[in-house]
């Protein structure tokens, strides 16, 4: 629950970062047409003004995606925010779930020394993490020889290992859909300038340029969207295998420290 809490609350942020972005966009379009009627000597300087809007970046922006037509932007731009929303909360769990591996195991030597198997899982009931969480699931099953050891740490391990992959079939999802998306917004647009083409009966350069530009900027931004979050989703699964490849060489030098202590005994 906490988890969906900080998807949304994340999108949320997001998403009002958007609509701050246009409504300054409107804003300034509002403020300086009033100055530009009271400034009418000075063309050159209303030129210039014009032309650094042009070139702002956010402006362009936002030009971009009325050209590209609401109805099938903001499907797009829904999805960037959601897949940024899942993969920032990913990163975040991901990068918590880090464990230093060598310093836990010799904390958990040291304790089997010292304390026995109490002390060693007070060890790792007390550190944060998959591998913690594995190792206490192995030292619970201690007692009932090594090789059920072994199966609780593969058994568990799967567990852990299904909880650092949650959220990633959305971000598989939204890769694909916003594409997709933007095709389905360029064959519309494609469609409405034929239409055009009809009703005006005559195939004119302007009405086809100008069709095939807004029918084409959606499948621009959902290509945008898509290697966007397949960035993310690529680095997400690199830190996974890394997280899954400390948990399977930890869980085997544990073996090894636990038949190592009872052949001390």
């Amino acid at each position: 629950m906490k988890k969906l809490l900080t998807i949304f609350a994340l999108a949320g942020v997001l998403a009002l970062g958007t609509s701050k972005t246009y409504a300054q966009g409107d804003s300034t379009q509002v403020e300086e047409q009033p100055a530009a009627e009271v400034v009418t000597a000075t063309a050159d300087d209303s030129a210039d003004l014009a032309a650094t809007e042009d070139t702002s970046f956010h402006q362009q922006i936002k030009d971009k995606f009325i050209e590209g037509g609401p109805p099938f932007m903001w499907p797009i731009l829904i999805c960037l925010i959601l897949g940024l929303a899942i993969s920032i909360e990913r990163i975040i769990t991901l990068n918590l779930a880090t464990t230093n591996t060598k310093k836990l195991l010799g904390q958990i030597e040291d304790a089997l020394a010292k304390g026995g198997i109490e002390a060693a899982k007070d060890v790792t009931k007390n550190t944060k993490g998959p591998v913690a969480s594995i190792f206490t699931q192995g030292l619970m099953r201690s007692s009932e020889g090594i090789e059920m050891v072994e199966k609780s740490i593969v058994s568990y391990g799967g567990v852990e290992m299904a909880r650092l992959e949650r959220g990633l079939i959305w971000v598989s999802l939204f890769i694909s859909l916003g594409p997709m998306l933007g095709f389905f917004g360029t064959v519309i647009g494609m469609v409405n300038a034929f239409d055009a083409i009809e009703a005006a009966g005559d195939i004119s350069p302007q009405v086809v340029a100008g069709g095939m530009k807004t029918a084409l900027i959606t499948t621009v931004g959902g290509l945008i969207v898509g290697m966007i979050l397949q960035t993310l989703y690529n680095y997400l699964v690199s830190k996974i295998d890394s997280l899954v490849n400390a948990m399977e060489d930890a869980s085997i030098s544990l073996v090894d420290i636990l038949v190592k202590h009872k052949l001390s005994k």
